[in-house]
C-alpha cells in the first residue's frame, strides 16, 4: 500500500475507531470499555497504522523493555486488509529500537496463526511450562487489595510461645 504510515505516537490514535473495532469485531475484546481502553493504551507501547492521514490500524505491545514483550489487540480495518498493512505494524514493532534486547515476543491468536508464522513466530517451546490465571476462574478473596499475609491463629501462637 502506498502512502501508508506507521507510527507510535499514542497522541495520534483514533481512540473512538480502536474501541468501536473491539467492541464490535475482535473476539478478544468484546467487553472493552473506553477507561480500559485508555489505561491500556497508556501502559502500552503502541503502533498505529495510517492511510492518508486517517487510522486503517492498531497493535499494541506490552512489555518491560528488557526481556519480554506480548503482542496485543491488533487489526487493521476489513477495507484495507490483504494490502501487508498489518505486516508493516508488526514487522516496526519487532524492529523498534527499544525492542532489540528481549528475549521473548509472545502474542495469542485464533484465527490468524499463518500470519504470523509468515512474521517469524512459532509454537511455544516447552508449551507446557506456560500458565495462566483467569480471573473468572479466580477465588475473589484473592484479589483483594491491599494484600497482606497473615498465618493462622494457631501459627502465630506456636511462633510466639
Amino acid at each position: 500500500m502506498t502512502d501508508l504510515d506507521i507510527s507510535f505516537d499514542p497522541t495520534r490514535l483514533d481512540h473512538a475507531m480502536i474501541l468501536q473495532f473491539l467492541r464490535e469485531q475482535a473476539h478478544w475484546a468484546a467487553n472493552m470499555d473506553g477507561a480500559r481502553l485508555q489505561r491500556a493504551i497508556r501502559h502500552s507501547l503502541v503502533i498505529g497504522a495510517y492511510h492518508h492521514g486517517r487510522q486503517i490500524g492498531f497493535a499494541r505491545v506490552i512489555t518491560d523493555y528488557a526481556s519480554f514483550a506480548y503482542l496485543s489487540d491488533v487489526f487493521v480495518l476489513p477495507a484495507h486488509r490483504g494490502q501487508r498493512v498489518g505486516q508493516a505494524m508488526i514487522k516496526a514493532a519487532i524492529a523498534h529500537p527499544d525492542l532489540q534486547q528481549l528475549r521473548r515476543f509472545l502474542l495469542v491468536s485464533r484465527d490468524a496463526r499463518g500470519f504470523y508464522r509468515q512474521l517469524g513466530f512459532g509454537p511455544l517451546q516447552q508449551g507446557e511450562r506456560y500458565m495462566e490465571l483467569r480471573q473468572q476462574a479466580t477465588h475473589p478473596a484473592l484479589l483483594r487489595w491491599p494484600f497482606t499475609m497473615r498465618r493462622p491463629q494457631a501459627e502465630r501462637s506456636r511462633i510466639s510461645a
